[in-house]
């Protein structure tokens, strides 16, 4: 039996990484994203927009107590969640594509993971200095007043991030300036509390603490993207033809047969995850394209071609190593697979848009009423019962005139008026019980079962509706 020390070990202790601050287009681009995707999360429940006295004016709202989802001009329903499983769909296949085309574009860029451990060491390099001064902070074994202060000062910059990102979530599910005073006035419902609560804890957590490890240990996307991925894929790459053998380039010990690698470990020093791009393809790898500022600086430096690192497939690399020039990049784009996922992108998409453009501002729904399917009057009349629900759209009451298409024999009542006109609330719904009678001896009192149609008429728009359903009659003996 082997000693204890000899067991293979599945999970490694974190070292931390201290990326280096680096300067170049792809670390200006993903500050740009930054900036912009903080923004959008942050200042989207602020937005105002109007759509009435009697709806809510957020621009973006989910209103869990009424069951809508409110986006700008659009308003979506309980029973229309086939607009969010749409847009769930298009999210995946456009993953799905950007990974075919880009690689891991998505981790590197806008993966909120990606974007918060991004804040949170840009905090920590203002705190507490760059990647060496880090590195000095952290193996300092006294914990004396300045390491004290620095830890103190980031971790509470960190507890204010965090309380921000869990305080703009739930401002996505209640008015916001309303819910921002009844936070501070400590009168907001504790589920408020604890929903902050919570995503403070796990902002702090995977931001500052766990960092890359969400992303090699806790996602799946790197064990997926495999699948999605080929020798076409643009993705970060080392040109090891190029770069190997690496050495210092130092004059009179043979510089002129080393490659243009000069194994400086900028590369890796600037690495969010800690991995060496020159090993090759690795599952941890998020294609951030830091390391490639880092090489390209350092190549300009010693004045040698930029590009050692850079966006690249498989298929070029063994291209440029044959001495055969790289195919072009809309090549590598379009080509079956991302066609395919583009195409069958574009068809939700296409779907959705129609289906929001051509759906009715009135609606209904019908339900018989099962116990029993139908009574008998005295005079023999048999009277079939529907709850018959009324959906009105609008931002202001309407009359709902309701009406069936049937044999004449049959008649139509409306519970607690003569008239069959039902006032329907602005953007709310109303259940309206329905009679619907046969005299005797007729048809639909000899059948089991008559097909009929219901109408709803709204009297201002002349819109209309309907829903078929039967009218159960005795039936033959």
């Amino acid at each position: 039996m082997s000693s204890g020390s000899d067991t293979p070990q599945l999970y490694a202790a974190r070292e931390p990484i201290f990326p280096r601050r680096v300067k170049g287009k792809f670390r200006n681009l993903k500050w740009i994203i930054m900036a912009v995707t903080l923004g959008i999360y942050y200042l989207t429940p602020w937005i105002r927009w109007d759509r009435g006295a009697y709806l809510p004016d957020q621009a973006v709202l989910v209103d869990l107590a009424n069951r809508r989802f409110f986006f700008f001009m659009i308003e979506i329903w309980p029973h229309e969640f086939y607009f969010i499983a749409g847009l769930l769909i298009m999210a995946g296949l456009g993953l799905f594509l950007f990974t075919s085309a880009l690689g891991r574009v998505w981790c590197g860029y806008t993966c909120p993971q990606t974007v918060w451990t991004d804040l949170f060491i840009l905090v920590e390099r203002w705190i507490e200095g760059d990647r060496n001064a880090r590195l000095r902070l952290h193996r300092q074994k006294k914990w004396d007043f300045r390491k004290w202060r620095l830890r103190i000062t980031k971790w509470i910059t960190w507890v204010l991030i965090a309380v921000a990102t869990g305080g703009a979530w739930v401002f996505y599910f209640a008015d916001a300036p309303t819910l921002l005073v009844n936070l501070v006035t400590l009168n907001a419902h504790p589920v408020a509390y604890t929903t902050i609560a919570i995503l403070t804890a796990t902002t702090f957590v995977f931001g500052g603490l766990m960092r890359e490890q969400v992303c090699i240990y806790m996602c799946p996307w790197p064990r997926i993207q495999a699948a999605m991925m080929d020798e076409d894929t643009i993705t970060v790459g080392y040109r090891d033809w190029r770069g190997e053998p690496r050495g210092k380039h130092r004059k009179g010990e043979g510089a002129e047969n080393l490659g243009d690698c000069i194994d400086c470990m900028a590369c890796v020093n600037v690495c969010p995850v800690g991995i060496d791009i020159r090993d090759g393809q690795q599952m941890e790898c998020i294609t951030c394209a830091l390391c490639i500022d880092a090489c390209d600086d350092v190549m300009e430096r010693i004045g040698k071609p930029r590009g050692l690192v850079d966006y690249l497939s498989l298929a070029d690399e063994q291209a440029e190593r044959e001495g055969q020039a790289a195919k072009p990049i809309w090549r590598h784009v379009l080509r079956p697979r991302t066609i395919l996922y583009t195409s069958l992108w574009s068809i939700v998409g296409i779907a959705l848009v129609f289906a929001l453009f051509l759906r009715s501002e009135i609606d209904m729904t019908v339900s018989p009423v099962r116990n029993p399917t139908f009574v008998t009057l005295s005079d023999g009349t048999i009277r079939n019962i529907y709850d018959v629900r009324l959906r009105n759209k609008h931002g202001e009451a309407r009359e709902f005139r309701m009406s069936l298409t049937s044999p004449d024999v049959l008649r139509i009542q409306l519970e607690g008026t003569e008239r069959l006109v039902v006032t329907v609330p602005p953007d709310s719904t109303t259940l309206q019980r329905v009679y619907i009678s046969a005299r005797p001896g007729s048809a639909p009192v000899a059948s089991d079962r008559t097909e009929l149609r219901l109408w709803v008429e709204d009297l201002a728009s002349t819109d209309r509706a309907y829903r078929d359903t039967v009218f159960n009659g005795k039936g033959t003996p």
